[in-house]
């Protein structure tokens, strides 16, 4: 198998982040693109309703007062009066379009990286914790959806005040702006220090957070394991570590996140007060008193919105951690997926045949399968049986194309799987995986999801051939008794009867069944046996199964070892051989005898 990242292992990004990416995000704001555009008509009308305020500031006190001309007085406080109510309504219209375009924004995203994750291959999620992919999902993308709507606008918007506050103070005065501009490029300078080691932090705090994550996501997929061995303090202690080195790198992060925004502050204070001291000494002189109040008014408005812009960098640098993890994954590409020239199959009869068959898991790691080669003949019921990890399951995966192979051919009526779409392929065959899993729903929706366009009648005729009616009816609400996640309030062998009836459902051409009767008692595994009997007439069935009783009948019995099949024949040849599979017959036999 795959190397697995473990819950206390930080993840190491295998390519540098682009900041050209960001680009990307373009692609989740063009659907949106005219509302984004009626919100900066309205961003632009609002910031001219709110400069306008120290420009009539500047008129009243240098003109209208000195002249006591009361109808430019009224006049003047007319127009501020409706430049606030412009304001305001321009405002709130901003924070109502921009809530609903970032919620959209957050659909469109998550949805996307849902979707590429039901493409990946096993081998994907057989090497990460789960809780570190669902943190990508949810966690991360909530992060970036306020960033690419609410932030990106509002950086917009305070670049666009930025402008036409720095129209206003040209057109006031151009040497006091000149002036009020002069320490610009030590905040330049501050910034470019600290955001290397704020991307830094974060992409630490990220790696912290994900193991938080996967190791609570895990703790309570094993709660039943912790209790039953009383290992919860041994739990909390791991728990307490994981979370000390999260809370340890998001103080770091944020210590380095919040040095921008005091810099910005002071550089903000020291600029007024530079304006004061320019300004009162040319005052009477160049500079009049309405315009030196004005000019204050307009420094304001115009460090406000730059200090907004320095947040949102702050913001884009933490963000970047996240987005490189979203990214990496949207760009794992699928190592199981259509060729160019793939051809839906047709309607196949079930003739299969492995052609020196290999594979191997990791690229340089050992080989799983070696030089495999068995022709099962279209109806015919073939078993794979042998120790643990001696490749059943695999055989198995690999015609089911989760796997590709790494060396040989698989065909399916003489067509080469890989020339084939999966969706035509799994189509036509039916998978009872060793893991049975269950969703949260009814066991009418359960059944159903074999073969979703079933009716009623179908699926509990599925469910009495697979010996789970009796069960079901049984249940307060029958088949519509609701199922607990995983199915945990279940016996192991209830969910193996009900998986088993959603296989039986889809009717499929090939039907595949790994340790089908593993965790079904003697009684109900002999009702289920007629059941099967009949199930696999005129279809091609491959059973992994340890029960070797169960398999005696098989048209071939495939004996797996060490990634090889060491024996082939049907029950009796392979029993008179007295070789490996004689071996494993009798001592569950003797097992049995020594139970009874």
């Amino acid at each position: 198998m795959a190397k697995r990242n473990t819950y206390n292992e930080d993840e190491s990004l295998t390519t540098h982040f682009n900041w050209h990416d960001y680009a990307r995000l373009g692609h989740y704001l063009r659907p949106y693109r005219w509302r984004l555009l009626l919100v900066l008509f309205t961003i632009v009308i609002g910031n001219i309703a709110v400069v306008l305020g120290p420009f009539l500031m500047k008129v009243a006190i240098d003109t209208a007062i000195p002249n006591r001309d009361m109808a430019l007085i009224w006049t003047l406080s007319g127009i501020f009066l409706a430049s606030l109510c412009i304001a305001f309504t321009c405002f709130r219209y901003r924070i109502w379009a921009i809530t609903e375009i970032g919620q959209n924004l957050l659909i469109d995203m998550r949805t996307d990286l849902f979707t590429h994750l039901q493409e990946l291959p096993f081998a994907y999620f057989d090497s990460r914790p789960h809780g570190k992919i669902l943190i990508r999902v949810v966690n991360y993308i909530n992060t970036l959806s306020d960033l690419l709507a609410n932030g990106l606008v509002n950086l917009i918007s305070d670049i666009i005040s930025v402008i036409v506050t720095l129209i206003f103070m040209f057109t006031i005065s151009w040497r006091l702006t000149l002036d009020s501009l002069v320490l610009i490029p030590i905040l330049i300078l501050w910034a470019y220090v600290i955001q290397k080691k704020q991307r830094r932090a974060f992409r630490q705090l990220s790696n912290k957070q994900s193991n938080l994550n996967a190791y609570i996501h895990e703790s309570i997929a094993g709660i039943k394991v912790t209790q039953g061995f009383a290992q919860e303090q041994s739990t909390i202690q791991h728990f307490d570590q994981v979370a000390d080195d999260n809370r340890d790198a998001y103080m770091q992060a944020v210590k380095i996140q919040y040095a921008l925004s005091p810099g910005v502050q002071n550089i903000s204070t020291m600029t007024t007060a530079l304006i004061y001291f320019i300004g009162i000494q040319q005052l009477g002189v160049v500079v009049s008193t309405g315009t030196l109040i004005a000019f204050i008014g307009y420094i304001n408005n115009f460090w406000n919105p730059v200090i907004n812009i320095g947040n949102f960098y702050n913001d884009l640098i933490t963000a970047t951690a996240y987005l490189e993890r979203i990214f990496e994954t949207m760009d794992e590409r699928p190592q199981i997926q259509d060729a160019p020239d793939a051809f839906a199959l047709p309607p196949i009869k079930g003739d299969v045949r492995f052609n020196n068959v290999s594979f191997r898991y990791d690229d340089e790691g050992p080989l799983t399968l070696s030089d495999v080669s068995f022709h099962a003949q279209a109806g015919e019921t073939i078993a794979l049986v042998g120790p643990t990890g001696a490749g059943k399951t695999t055989i198995i995966n690999l015609l089911s194309r989760f796997y590709n192979v790494t060396a040989g051919t698989i065909t399916i009526d003489n067509i080469n799987l890989q020339q084939v779409t999966l969706d035509s392929l799994r189509q036509q065959m039916g998978v009872m995986q060793q893991d049975t899993f269950l969703f949260s729903g009814t066991i009418m929706d359960n059944i159903r999801y074999g073969r979703l366009d079933a009716t009623d009648d179908e699926v509990q005729q599925a469910a009495k051939i697979a010996h789970a009616d009796d069960f079901i009816r049984s249940l307060p609400s029958g088949y519509q008794s609701m199922i607990q996640e995983h199915g945990d309030s279940l016996s192991a062998g209830q969910r193996q009867l009900l998986a088993f009836a959603r296989v039986l459902l889809a009717d499929p051409r090939i039907l595949i069944l790994d340790e089908a009767t593993a965790a079904i008692d003697t009684k109900t595994e002999a009702l289920l046996q007629a059941g099967l009997n009949e199930l696999l007439k005129g279809r091609t069935s491959f059973i992994v199964a340890h029960r070797l009783s169960t398999i005696q009948h098989a048209d071939q019995i495939l004996v797996v070892n060490h990634g090889q099949i060491v024996e082939a024949g049907r029950h009796e040849q392979l029993m008179a051989q007295h070789g490996e599979y004689y071996q494993l017959y009798e001592s569950q036999y003797q097992m049995l005898q020594a139970q009874d």
